[in-house]
């Protein structure tokens, strides 16, 4: 038992409200069930309930058991000066107002109706599921869940909205700056995104905008900044890069990262930090002012035209500077392509909207519905439960559920949850 479900009972009045009654028998009439209070203080703020048949304006403070209003000092905290019930699932002791009244009490688990205790255990027992509901997702209604995963999408965005808002904040509103940095952490994948994060903030992005139009010289910072140049070492390709960036990293008083921050174990030759670099000097090359383009472009397959690059002639026969390989252009993948989408455009694009005031979800939503959907453990465990993703913003949608609810059991904050609660 949880105080979530005390408040989720109260709130959804799933409790036989005609006879409700304190522990000193007064009568109680729920008229307004009051603001569900987040943050600290008292549970629920100005709740209207008739005691007797009088009218009482104040709020309302749970527990499981009443004698955790002593366990929490509530007694010390004028926060709860106003609390005008005590709503807990036990009684064990009696609470006193500062005016030594007995503060009135509802047992809530006499008033429970007993099929929402059923539900309610059948839906919180895991055993051995994947998650909570896993026996009973199939059952639920497809309307609310379509309009459910729509929202639990809009959340991910948002908070990846908020991220973007601290860059921005950080570079004076620089969105070509934050799209370097955001896009640099997508090239970088879950094994190096933080480090390739690092590198793309190593150095003022002045610098980098000074030396984008140069192929040597963006390469050579990038390379150079991530650690690839320290080592000495034969081949004309490789000195002309450390020449270039000896020289820019005295003139910019540069301080790099050491290579051995980025992780090659266990990765296909195709991830290999050293391509993504490659890859990512090659994108920034072919589109200096690539923040304006990307605002303009609202079709998926424009956005696999735009990204598609290939790398220097160099590394179409390297993986690493130490050796060669077969020759291949090694073109930005369409799954990279998609994550810089999913990741990286489409929440500068929120962001870029809502900050110029022509924000229009359709546009954000239509590019992500006409997307396949990824490709990961999460996606494939709701296909076995009979929760199909369609498109990536069911996949994303899904990943939130997945991540934000069912693995911090916040099943009453999902609507997923409540809607088998009241079954």
């Amino acid at each position: 038992m949880k105080e979530d479900l005390l408040h989720f009972l109260w709130c959804q009045k799933l409790i036989y409200t005609h006879k409700l009654t304190t522990i000193s028998q007064e009568r109680i009439k729920i008229v307004k069930t009051g603001i569900w209070n987040k943050n600290t203080g008292p549970d629920f703020l100005n709740a209207h309930i008739l005691f007797n048949d009088q009218l009482w304006i104040g709020n309302v403070e749970m527990h499981l058991k009443s004698s955790d209003w002593y366990v929490h000092q509530h007694e010390f905290d004028e926060n709860y000066d106003a609390v005008i019930l005590h709503v807990v699932w036990e009684h064990d002791v009696g609470v006193f107002m500062k005016n030594e009244k007995l503060l009135p009490t509802l047992v809530l688990k006499d008033f429970v109706k007993p099929n929402v205790l059923r539900s309610y255990k059948r839906l919180m027992f895991k055993g051995n599921n994947w998650i909570f509901c896993e026996k009973q997702l199939v059952s639920v209604d497809s309307f609310l869940l379509g309009n459910w995963l729509e929202r639990l999408y809009f959340e991910r965005l948002e908070r990846k909205a908020m991220v973007i808002h601290e860059l921005l904040s950080l570079t004076n509103n620089d969105y070509e700056a934050v799209l370097f940095f955001l896009m640099a952490k997508t090239f970088g994948s879950k094994v190096n995104g933080e480090v390739f994060l690092k590198l793309a903030r190593s150095f003022p992005y002045h610098v980098l905008r000074k030396l984008r139009f140069n192929k040597t010289q963006l390469s050579a910072l990038l390379f150079g900044q991530a650690g690839f140049l320290e080592d000495e070492m034969e081949g004309a390709y490789f000195k002309e890069l450390k020449d270039e960036y000896t020289y820019m990293k005295h003139k910019f008083k540069l301080k790099g990262l050491k290579k051995r921050e980025f992780q090659f174990f266990r990765m296909r030759p195709s991830n290999f930090p050293t391509i993504r670099i490659a890859q990512l000097a090659a994108l920034i090359l072919k589109y200096p002012d690539l923040f304006s383009r990307i605002i303009k472009v609202n079709e998926l397959h424009k956005f696999y035209e735009l990204f598609s690059v290939q790398v220097d002639e160099f590394w179409k026969e390297h993986y690493t500077f130490e050796t060669s390989s077969k020759k291949s252009n090694k073109f930005t993948t369409k799954s990279m392509i998609n994550l810089l989408v999913i990741n990286v455009i489409v929440p500068m694009k929120f962001v870029f909207m809502k900050n110029s005031g022509e924000f229009n979800s359709e546009e954000v939503l239509t590019v992500l519905k006409r997307m396949g959907p990824e490709q990961n453990n999460i996606i494939s465990k709701f296909s076995e439960n009979q929760l199909v993703s369609t498109n990536a913003l069911h996949s994303q949608a899904l990943i939130e559920l997945k991540t934000s609810y069912c693995d911090r059991a916040r099943c009453l904050d999902c609507v997923i949850g409540c809607y088998l609660l009241k079954k």
